[in-house]
């Protein structure tokens, strides 16, 4: 064979393997719940179109399509829970329902044309980054890989239900169901009903199975601050006036943000706004509840806002119904026919349900994420996670996330902080696109040092104070929440300062 043959051959070859060869997506986004969804829409409006969103479910949503027990709703008013580049005016209630909400972020899927863009049943296993090319591989459960020049992770930090660790958990006969995986086919009428948890979901649910159940029997294992939550159903004048004047709602909406950041005075803080919640929250307690000595079983010890605050207007009446019994002894473990305490009695029942919240990576990662030289995220956060400005890890190029470290808020909506880093995180995307960079990565140095003022800022915090909640480590380091305002969130997060990068 001559050379001219062997040059003709080679040629394509190589062009048939440049052709197989797919070519890999801008951006990889894990997550099709209001994170993922409203970065791929943020990411549209900046001309980036070259996106895939990978969702492990078979359906949008995220924690409002897992969260349908009865009562599900949010505790912030729906004017301030949704985009304000998207805004509804047709909330049928002042805190609308996990299923109204759900409906809001299907209206975001189908306006902004988000369909295209999805891969649902792509459940995520590991990400890797390839410094030579450039780009995020994720490997997928049942093979495959999906690759992007840049990497969103927006599962969220409420993702995966959390059993409690409970021994004999796995001896119950009867019928058990988380609140994040609720089974509605099970029928609770006439049954003898247990609630592990009087948490946030909790506090839901128990008003709405108190009215079906012969009996509900609630375990409770820390009370917590309790204030009530004003709902109205909103009127058909105020919504035809949002609609046709959209200003109004804007106006309502920042009226009701600069409420919820005055709270950050009482919340984040132990000032005399402190005691004046508290006092608020006791007074509720003591007009809500008859009987001396279930007052103290749900009266609090520790600081308001050192756990999460409770938003409910109906759940101190629902315990104190006929068939309610709330059970502060603590849980020795669980047995064939229900739960047993440790002063040694046995509450039989047909069905346990555990409103036990979600495993929280405070100090891990969702799957397997490898870095520059084969660094390991799962490892370098064993202590307690970190990052600059919640959203880059230093040996991480080209890597972003939403709710990382130290974005929890904890007096204003979340979806504030939430777009605040959507919008940091288009601008370093739109860097790397621009510049046509390999690596984008956070230098070493600036994430020291921001982490740096933000433990400090916590360690006077209500949040560390003394409790244990989900908020903190088991050693208590605080990689959860951020130590201010949601306004001062928001300055920091405008700025996207190249310098603190180093860009290849």
């Amino acid at each position: 064979m001559s050379p001219t043959a062997v040059t003709r051959k080679t040629a394509a070859r190589r062009s048939r393997a440049a052709r197989g060869k797919v070519k890999p997506a801008d951006v990889l986004i894990v997550g099709a719940g209001f994170a993922g969804l409203g970065t791929a829409i943020r990411l549209l409006a900046a001309g980036i179109d070259n996106i895939v969103i990978l969702e492990r479910g078979s359906e949008v949503g995220g924690t409002w399509r897992d969260n349908s027990y009865p009562g599900a709703a949010c505790d912030i008013p729906s004017n301030l829970y949704s985009f304000s580049f998207a805004q509804n005016p047709q909330w049928s209630r002042g805190y609308s329902g996990s299923g109204e909400i759900l409906g809001y972020i299907r209206h975001l899927v189908a306006h902004y044309k988000l369909g295209r863009l999805i891969r649902f049943g792509h459940t995520v296993t590991g990400l890797a980054f390839d410094a030579e090319q450039g780009v995020w591989n994720a490997s997928l459960a049942g093979g495959g890989v999906v690759s992007a020049r840049a990497a969103v992770m927006a599962q969220g930090p409420l993702s995966n239900a959390s059993f409690p660790d409970i021994a004999g958990i796995e001896r119950f006969k009867g019928h058990k169901i988380h609140s994040a995986r609720w089974d509605h086919g099970y029928d609770f009428t006439g049954k003898r009903v247990a609630v592990i948890g009087t948490g946030a979901s909790a506090v839901q649910i128990i008003p709405e199975l108190v009215g079906k159940a012969a009996r509900l029997k609630v375990f409770q294992r820390t009370p917590a601050w309790v204030l009530p939550r004003l709902d109205y159903s909103a009127p058909d004048w105020s919504k035809a006036v949002f609609r046709r004047v959209p200003a109004t709602q804007s106006l309502v909406r920042e009226v009701m943000y600069w409420a919820h950041e005055s709270m950050a005075f009482g919340m984040i803080w132990n000032t005399p706004m402190t005691t004046l919640l508290q006092g608020v929250s006791s007074r509720f307690l003591r007009r809500q509840v008859r009987d001396p000595w279930m007052r103290r079983q749900l009266a609090p010890d520790f600081r308001i806002g050192c756990k999460r605050v409770l938003m409910s207007s109906d759940y101190y009446r629902a315990l104190q119904r006929d068939n309610c019994e709330l059970i502060t002894w603590p849980i020795a473990g669980i047995v064939e026919k229900g739960i047993r305490t440790s002063e040694g009695l046995e509450h039989q029942v047909d069905c346990i349900v555990f409103a036990t919240g979600f495993e929280v990576s405070k100090s891990g990662t969702p799957f397997p994420i490898t870095g520059l030289d084969g660094r390991k995220l799962g490892a370098e956060w064993a202590r307690g996670a970190q990052a600059y400005k919640s959203v880059n890890v230093a040996g991480y190029p080209n890597l972003f996330m939403t709710f990382g470290p130290n974005s929890g808020p904890g007096h204003n909506s979340a979806l504030v902080y939430m777009e605040s880093q959507i919008d940091y995180i288009v601008r370093g995307i739109g860097t790397i696109l621009r510049q046509d960079l390999k690596q984008l990565d956070v230098r070493a140095e600036a994430q020291v040092r921001y982490n740096k003022g933000i433990q400090k800022r916590l360690a006077t915090t209500n949040w560390n104070s003394g409790c244990k909640s989900w908020y903190l480590t088991e050693d208590g380091y605080n990689a959860t929440m951020y130590p201010g305002f949601a306004t001062q969130f928001k300055r920091q997060m405008k700025t996207f300062a190249q310098q603190d990068y180093r860009a290849l």
